[in-house]
């Protein structure tokens, strides 16, 4: 009986896999026929991301509760969990992300990031802040949605980790909308923080592995009902983290 129920999980994962890797391929070669029809805004490039990245969460089962208001501009903040959270959030709207620089290194998720006009972060670089707020006070000024992780790294989920404030600087001097949410992950077998959440010295194709062979996956996110501007960019990390923090206690 267990050897059967192996079996069937093997085979699940390896056809989720396989879904996985040919949605990707599929949405890279639409890129490059929107490509051959001429350059692509930072708007336009985020929504390819979101039909296929809503294609990719249909087609593998994974199961989107939002709780709460997606906002249409401005800069969403949220505690970061692992790679899946950019395939859940943009699933739910057109957005763009800002990401460490290592990221355009992986497989399957590099590619598909620097097409959809991620902004990469080099923290190895005196100057990475500013080249980054940069980047991303380019694409609020184009209307687009920026989801910044301020934590600056992924966790388990136990709880909301320190907000950097170096990033909030492209909303701040913009006067940007600011809204915050909080993500969180449920399987019906297993642990989401050693399953789905992608932190520590956990290496991706294992955990990848790992994370197709669940049985449902369950991805909330809570937004919260307040929209905010902020002037300074401490403040502004200082109350967005609240705001998640509150969120995660709902």
């Amino acid at each position: 009986m267990k050897l059967i129920r192996n079996l069937r999980e093997q085979m699940r994962t390896t056809f989720r896999l396989v879904v996985l890797v040919s949605t990707a391929f599929e949405a890279c070669f639409y890129f490059c026929g929107l490509r051959m029809l001429g350059r692509l805004s930072t708007v336009e490039r985020s929504e390819w991301l979101h039909r296929w990245c809503k294609a990719a969460m249909r087609r593998l089962g994974i199961e989107l509760l939002p709780e709460g208001r997606f906002p249409s501009h401005g800069l969403l903040v949220a505690n970061h969990l692992g790679y899946l959270d950019i395939l859940v959030l943009s699933a739910l709207h057109p957005c763009v992300f800002v990401s460490k620089k290592e990221v355009q290194s992986w497989p399957l998720f590099g590619p598909m990031a620097k097409m959809s006009g991620t902004v990469f972060v080099d923290r190895a670089r005196a100057l990475a802040a500013t080249e980054t707020n940069a980047e991303m006070s380019r694409a609020l000024a184009e209307g687009a949605v920026v989801v910044l992780f301020p934590e600056g790294t992924s966790s388990d989920g136990s709880r909301v980790l320190p907000f950097r404030p170096a990033l909030f600087d492209a909303a701040t001097k913009a006067s940007a909308n600011v809204v915050s949410a909080h993500m969180s992950y449920s399987v019906a077998d297993g642990s989401g923080a050693r399953d789905i959440c992608y932190w520590g010295e956990m290496s991706f194709l294992p955990h990848l592995w790992r994370l197709l062979s669940q049985r449902q996956i369950r991805a909330r996110v809570r937004f919260a009902p307040e929209i905010q501007k902020f002037a300074d960019r401490k403040l502004a990390a200082r109350i967005t983290r609240e705001r998640v923090a509150a969120l995660a206690q709902m």
